[in-house]
């Protein structure tokens, strides 16, 4: 028997609009800047999203100096080089190959996490980071920011230019981007269509 929700707890249709109804990519920023402390803030919410076994295999790259855009230009795709030049920060969403290293830590009561994580490290990882990149766009929207969550770019390229060099960080792999800030409300294009719920959904 399907429950009723629990509307003292649910979330408003103010902050249920912020989050998805009214929510929309963008690609033109404004000029206001985000800080540091903002960054951190998210992560501390990102960081509490579900994963299988807590195994968080994500792993964040705030690039926000004119420094660290410089040297994510040439790795960009022509078409995502003004809008993310532009941004106050982006985001490399990437994942450690081997994050099964860390469930010692993250699933201290489980002696055989690690070893379960490792020989499954193909699967789980690649489809927990995605999912904490998912939790990121909606951390930052839930935090008043807008985000331009991207493909487009020279994953290997990336990849050599922020991890290679790096001793600590030799087994991260970029999966995607995220551009974020407050937006001008310019360059988006029209909602597009979804799919309703008999044609993406089923209840057995």
């Amino acid at each position: 028997m399907l429950q009723t929700p629990n509307l003292s707890r649910a979330l408003n249709d103010r902050a249920l609009d912020l989050l998805f109804r009214e929510a929309r990519t963008h690609y033109d920023w404004t000029d206001e800047p985000v800080s540091e402390a903002t960054i951190r803030q998210l992560y501390d919410l990102v960081k509490f999203g579900p994963t299988s076994m807590n195994n968080s295999p994500a792993r964040f790259v705030f690039i926000g100096t004119p420094e660290g855009k410089a040297r994510l230009k040439p790795h960009l795709s022509p078409g995502n080089v003004d809008k993310t030049m532009s941004a106050p920060w982006t985001v490399i969403v990437a994942r450690d190959t081997e994050f099964f290293e860390q469930m010692p830590k993250l699933f201290p009561h489980s002696a055989g996490a690690r070893d379960i994580m490792a020989k499954g490290a193909d699967d789980h990882g690649p489809r927990n980071a995605i999912l904490q990149g998912a939790y990121l766009i909606l951390a930052a929207r839930a935090l008043g920011l807008d985000t331009g969550p991207m493909s487009g770019f020279d994953k290997a390229g990336i990849d050599a230019e922020f991890f290679a060099s790096d001793p600590g960080r030799l087994t991260w792999a970029a999966d995607f981007l995220v551009n974020l800030g407050h937006g001008t409300g310019e360059k988006i294009f029209p909602r597009l269509p979804r799919l309703d719920f008999d044609e993406a959904a089923l209840i057995v």
